[in-house]
């Protein structure tokens, strides 16, 4: 009796070489659309990648001065300040995997693809949590440059159960913005669902009539004194004191956190990815998805915290 022909599924093409090499890059797809969808500091911070070495160095300039000039003096020009901000590569963060073989073969799903997003979920997860902690001692921060602007916090003592109170606070570090010259594009506002929710039941902000925007029925607000909303679970919470020293802090009255991308930065060296083994001694298959990344604070003046004490 001839020998059946297979159709290895996993193999590149000429179904010769690694019999799973296309699994390896569905998981890593996956895996990485997932981080994309998880995260909300991705695209509303300062993201640098680096193809070599421990760390970058983001130059900063304050504003040089203008003077009126008497006719037949020499021109020789104004000093302006200068200095730098260095963030540098955290060790790996992985997210590992471990799929044993007698569980995969009696299970009636496709147990990786669920492992996929929660790997993708776990890296954004901590992704978040680490910008907007980064975020927040911006706003705490001192001036980068001498002579420039630092961070600022706003204590509002109800700010985390009165809509009306959260809203006057917003339109102060708006108003800081505004004076610290600080670009009025882009300027986001991260809230815990808690807040977020309580602002969406605040009618007159989402009044068109008045100039609102948002839905009732949907739950959605959009924006409040030039701040983009978002809603997120990664605000921190209590005293961290675990992980990279750079992100520790005490956040035990945070409420929300006003920024606009050039307050934090990202330097990414290695990008999200995935490795996949088979272990022949443990019966199972290793996947880890991995990134290098750190994170780090840009300009303290384009971040504001507000918390209740």
């Amino acid at each position: 009796m001839a020998n059946a022909t297979v159709s290895r599924f996993g193999a590149v093409d000429t179904q010769v070489g690694d019999k799973q090499a296309l699994f390896l890059v569905k998981y890593a797809g996956e895996t990485l659309e997932e981080f994309d969808l998880r995260t909300v500091f991705l695209s509303r911070h300062t993201v640098r990648t680096i193809e070599n070495g421990k760390s970058a160095q983001f130059p900063a300039s304050g504003l040089g001065g203008a003077e009126y000039h008497t006719p037949g003096t020499e021109i020789v020009g104004s000093i302006v300040q200068h200095n730098q901000r260095l963030i540098a590569i955290d060790d790996q963060l992985i997210a590992p995997r471990f799929v044993a073989n007698i569980d995969e073969a009696m299970e009636h799903y496709d147990v990786r693809s669920i492992y996929t997003k929660d790997a993708g979920r776990a890296l954004a997860r901590t992704f978040d949590r680490n910008v907007c902690q980064v975020g927040i001692l911006a706003a705490r921060a001192s001036a980068t440059v001498n002579g420039g602007d630092g961070g600022l916090v706003i204590t509002d003592a109800d700010a985390d159960t009165n809509a009306d109170s959260l809203v006057t606070s917003l339109f102060a570090a708006a108003q800081n913005f505004d004076e610290k010259n600080v670009p009025e594009e882009d300027r986001f506002c991260f809230l815990k669902p808690a807040q977020y929710n309580r602002l969406v039941q605040n009618t007159d902000l989402i009044n068109t009539l008045w100039g609102g925007s948002g839905s009732l029925a949907k739950g959605k607000i959009y924006e409040i004194a030039g701040f983009q909303l978002v809603k997120t679970n990664n605000m921190p919470t209590g005293v961290v004191n675990t992980g990279p020293t750079a992100y520790q802090g005490t956040f035990t009255t945070s409420v929300a956190l006003c920024m606009t991308p050039e307050a934090v930065g990202t330097v990414k060296l290695i990008d999200v990815t995935t490795e996949m083994a088979y272990d022949i001694r443990r019966q199972g298959t290793l996947i880890v998805a991995k990134y290098a990344m750190g994170h780090g604070i840009l300009r303290p003046e384009c971040a504001v915290e507000i918390k209740t004490s």
